[in-house]
C-alpha cells in the first residue's frame, strides 16, 4: 500500500516482536510528494477539500480579523453593529436602518433555516455585511427557497464567518462602535484596509436619501392570518395615514394595515405642505439609517406637521419628533440591536421584551416642558418613547412590528388608532 504524506519514504519491517508474541504487518511504503507540482491549483499548492480563511474584518482600532468568505467579494467599508436576535437573520438583512454597517450576529449558528421571499422586510438587502461565527452546511426548513449563501452572492452582498464574534463583540462593547473594512482582495495590505477604516465615517452622512421609495405609492397588503396576534381590531373603522418612508419595514406597513389603515407611502423628501393637502388622519414617521441631525429637511417637515394631524414616530421617526420638538439626540456607544431589550411602559408599569436596531437617542433633559417620556430602557435608561397629547404626538425608540422579536408591542398600534379616532370625534 502506498500513500501520499509529503514525507520522506520510509519501509517499515514485515515482523516485530512484542512480550514473546509474533505479530504480522503488512508493508506500508510512503512517498513524499512535492505539493508545489500539482497541477490542480493556480498557486501551484494542493487543493484542500475544506474552505480556508480568504478574507480579512480590519477594525480602525488596528486588530485584524482572518475569516471565511460567502456571499459577494470585494471591498467594502462600514460601522460594525452587533444583534443578538437569536432568530430572524432574514429580516435583519432587508431592514434599511442597517445602511452602512456591518451586522455581527452574536447567536453563533446563522443560515440553517435558509431564506424566502415572504421575510422580506424591504426591497433589497442594504447593509453593508454580515459577520458570523458559524454558517449552516445545510438548511432545514420547509419554507427555504434559497441558501443564505446564495442569498447574499444574488444581492451583491459580502459575508464572513469563521470569525471570533464573541471577541468582537466584547471589543465593541468596551470601546464602542468601530467602522471596518472587509475584503477578499489579497492584493491590498493591512496597512491600506486599516486607513480606509480611519478615513470613512457614518455620522453626519445622509443614508435616508439612497433607502427612501422615489414616489408616492398605496399600501394595500394586511398581515397574513397565521401571523396576526391581534384580531380584535378588524373590520373596524377605516384611517387614512400618510406613512413617511426613512427606510420603512414592511411589517409596519402590515400591522398598521391590519388596525384599520388605509396607507400611502411617500418619499422622505415629500413636503408636509402636499400631505395636509391628502387630509390624513394622521402621519407616521418610520425606521431609518443613520444621524438624524445629517437630516435637517426631514426634522423640518416634521416640525410642520406636529399639531396639525396626529403623528406617530418609530426609530427614526422618533429621534426626529425629538429634534423637531426641540430636543437633541446623541450617538450612543454601541447603540441597541437585537430582539431582546427590555422596556419599562412608565404609564401603566408593564415590562415589554422589544426589538431594536438604532444607533442613536433623544436626550430627555433637552426636551421641552409637556413632552412626556413614556418608555425607557432597562438597560441603560434611555429615552425610549414619548407623548406630547396637546400636539397629538407619540413614539417609540423601538420596533413595536418586531420582525424578527417579541410582539409585546403591538398593542402601541392600536394606541395610534386612538389616537387618530379622539382627533376625528373632536372635529
Amino acid at each position: 500500500m502506498e500513500c501520499a504524506l509529503g514525507v520522506a519514504a520510509t519501509q517499515f519491517p514485515s515482523y516485530f516482536r512484542l512480550k514473546s508474541h509474533e505479530f504480522r504487518l503488512s508493508t506500508v511504503k510512503c512517498q513524499s510528494v512535492s505539493l508545489s507540482a500539482s497541477q490542480n491549483s493556480p498557486t501551484g499548492l494542493a487543493e484542500r477539500p475544506w474552505k480556508v480563511a480568504d478574507a480579512r474584518l480590519v477594525l480602525e482600532d488596528g486588530s485584524v480579523w482572518r475569516a471565511k468568505s460567502f456571499g459577494a467579494s470585494g471591498t467594502q467599508v462600514g460601522e460594525v453593529v452587533f444583534n443578538t436576535s437569536l432568530t430572524g437573520y432574514q429580516e435583519i438583512l432587508t431592514d434599511p436602518s442597517y445602511a452602512g454597517q456591518f451586522v455581527l450576529m452574536t447567536n453563533p449558528h446563522i443560515g440553517n433555516t435558509g431564506v424566502n421571499f415572504d421575510d422580506e422586510e424591504s426591497r433589497q438587502c442594504f447593509l453593508a455585511g454580515l459577520v458570523i461565527r458559524s454558517l449552516s452546511i445545510s438548511t432545514s426548513n420547509w419554507r427555504c427557497t434559497q441558501t443564505l449563501e446564495d442569498y447574499l452572492a444574488s444581492r451583491n452582498i459580502m459575508g464572513i464567518y469563521d470569525v471570533d464574534t464573541r471577541a468582537i463583540t466584547r471589543r465593541l462593547r468596551e470601546d464602542g462602535s468601530l467602522f471596518g473594512v472587509l475584503s477578499t482582495e489579497e492584493s491590498k495590505t493591512d496597512e491600506e484596509l486599516l486607513k480606509m477604516s480611519r478615513t470613512w465615517d457614518i455620522v453626519g452622512v445622509d443614508l435616508i436619501s439612497d433607502v427612501s421609495c422615489k414616489a408616492p405609492y398605496e399600501w394595500v397588503d394586511k398581515t397574513n392570518s397565521e401571523w396576526d396576534f391581534n384580531f380584535n381590531r378588524r373590520n373596524e373603522e377605516t384611517f387614512q395615514v400618510v406613512a413617511y418612508d426613512f427606510g420603512i419595514k414592511h411589517n409596519i406597513l402590515r400591522r398598521l394595515a391590519s388596525s384599520g389603515c388605509k396607507i400611502t407611502v411617500v418619499p422622505s423628501t415629500w413636503p408636509a405642505s402636499e400631505t395636509l393637502k391628502m387630509k390624513p388622519d394622521g402621519v407616521l414617521f418610520s425606521n431609518g439609517p443613520g444621524d438624524p441631525s445629517a437630516v435637517p429637511y426631514a426634522v423640518e417637515t416634521v416640525k410642520e406637521l406636529i399639531g396639525k394631524v396626529p403623528v406617530f414616530g418609530i426609530c427614526m421617526g422618533h429621534q426626529l419628533l425629538g429634534q423637531a420638538l426641540g430636543g437633541k439626540t446623541f450617538k450612543m456607544k454601541f447603540g441597541h440591536h437585537g430582539g431582546n431589550h427590555p422596556v419599562r411602559n412608565i404609564r401603566n408599569g408593564r415590562v415589554e421584551i422589544s426589538a431594536q436596531n438604532h444607533n442613536y437617542a433623544v436626550d430627555p433633559e433637552s426636551l421641552p416642558e409637556g413632552v412626556e417620556v413614556t418608555h425607557i430602557n432597562l438597560n441603560d435608561g434611555s429615552c425610549a418613547g414619548l407623548a406630547y397629547p396637546q400636539q397629538k404626538l407619540m413614539s417609540l425608540q423601538y420596533h413595536p412590528e418586531a420582525s424578527p422579536g417579541p410582539h409585546d408591542s403591538d398593542l402601541v398600534f392600536g394606541d395610534f388608532v386612538q389616537l387618530m379616532k379622539q382627533e376625528k370625534q373632536r372635529l
